[in-house]
């Protein structure tokens, strides 16, 4: 049987999303309060008439509120705020369906507007107050979720709801999950490796199953080393994340909001972009516009850092997330991301670098010229001499104080590099 193709691949997080309550993993007192006020809520109590479920991404808020739509046999109207802008747009959208019966013969319906602190107030021209509104009229539960709900201008919103907060789920608790997944998927995966994801996404979930699909898709074993170079990642939204955001965007405004919510620097997004723009895109005409957009932004992107111009940088960012995103023709598809190899091959020799300029430091301290002049005037001689000439190696190396790891550098050559330290302790 031949291998599905990528565009037939499913996400693990939709494959293996929770169904019941008792499934999803973490904040069990959150879900517990969530249930008790929706439960008084269908039957009329005098409890708010929205519920605000907040706290960090990816550890199940909205997940709770589709697990409550289907448990409670609910009909689910949703709607992501980051999306709609305008007063006109929410009340399109949610407006009538909160006010009539649902024609689907469920129990009821319960309304979803998630990532409501995605709208920016004044700029969203009434979006929030369309929100406000809605809780007002609906017939219906109305549940919100947010990273953030405290910014002042959603204090009138927060007067509105039931607040339920939600903690980061345990790293234990996301390695149990991550064990499933692997069961499931028939991979045999070192569990100091799934710690290692898990510690890395701090508490998301979502993140740390995207994650574990990029690494250990196609694989049959997950060692502790093909997942190492995660540490280069300082991030609130790691890199596959932010990367699955920009290209999953329908809307500019989405595309842009990926990378603001990300604390990665947008010059290694950028080529974390360049280098799975080519597995993302399969249409030429989408590649072509794709990459259209991305080099232009590489041009303003030089011409930023030549002039110390730094209002081009808004185009820059423009351009590489939503100029490439709205290239795309057809709906988003899972694509495994690759690591960029331009990135991997600096993080490999990064060591050999440091030991190449601790040497150049060393010729530039004695013989008091700068260190670019030491590495192109000196460093080339320096190593054809520590090949050729052991003794005068010795004396240099003595000269210059170098250790063990600067010589080996040098020489390329254990057996060298041994003969070379023990004649400096002879000198």
């Amino acid at each position: 049987m031949s291998r599905p193709t990528l565009s037939y691949i499913q996400l693990w997080v939709n494959k293996y999303k929770p169904k019941r309550f008792d499934e999803i993993i973490g904040n069990r007192n959150a879900i517990l309060e969530f249930r008790t006020w929706l439960e008084k809520r269908l039957k009329g109590a005098n409890v708010k008439k929205a519920a605000l479920l907040w706290g960090p991404p990816g550890v199940g808020k909205t997940l709770t509120v589709e697990v409550a739509a289907r448990e409670y046999r609910l009909e689910l109207i949703q709607m992501n705020a980051s999306d709609v802008r305008t007063k006109d747009q929410v009340m399109r959208i949610l407006g009538m369906a909160s006010l009539y019966a649902s024609l689907t013969g469920r129990r009821g319906k319960i309304i979803l507007v998630d990532e409501v602190d995605g709208m920016s107030g004044t700029e969203d021209r009434g979006g929030l107050a369309a929100v406000i509104q809605l809780i007002d009229q609906s017939r219906f539960p109305v549940a919100l979720t947010a990273n953030d709900p405290w910014d002042p201008k959603f204090r009138a919103l927060r007067d509105k709801c039931k607040l339920i907060r939600y903690d980061r789920v345990r790293t234990s608790s996301i390695v149990s999950f991550l064990k499933k997944i692997c069961l499931a998927e028939g991979i045999m995966a070192d569990e100091r490796a799934l710690k290692f994801i898990a510690e890395r996404v701090k508490g998301d979930v979502r993140s740390a199953i995207n994650d574990l699909q990029a690494l250990a898709q196609g694989r049959r074993r997950l060692t502790l080393e093909d997942v190492k170079w995660l540490s280069m990642r300082d991030r609130q939204f790691n890199a596959f994340e932010v990367l699955r955001r920009i290209f999953a965007a329908k809307t500019c405004r989405t595309a842009k909001i990926a990378l603001a919510q990300s604390t990665l620097d947008y010059e290694m997004i950028f080529q974390w972009i360049h280098e799975n723009l080519p597995n993302q895109y399969k249409s030429p005409i989408e590649l072509a516009e794709a990459y259209e957009a991305l080099s232009r932004a590489d041009v303003f992107l030089g011409r930023t850092k030549r002039t110390q111009a730094w209002t081009l940088l808004s185009y820059v960012i423009d351009l590489m997330t939503a100029g490439v995103s709205m290239a795309k023709k057809g709906p988003y598809r899972f694509t495994k991301y690759q690591f960029p190899e331009k990135l991997r091959i600096l993080s490999q020799s990064k060591e050999i670098r440091n030991i190449r300029n601790e040497i150049c430091s060393l010729i530039a301290q004695k013989c008091h010229i700068s260190r670019r002049g030491a590495s192109s005037e000196y460093l080339p001689f320096l190593k054809i001499i520590f090949e050729n000439n052991i003794e005068m190696a010795a004396g240099i190396a003595k000269w210059l104080k170098m250790n063990e790891q600067m010589i080996s550098y040098l020489t390329g050559d254990n057996e060298k590099t041994k003969q070379i330290v023990n004649l400096m302790k002879k000198k």
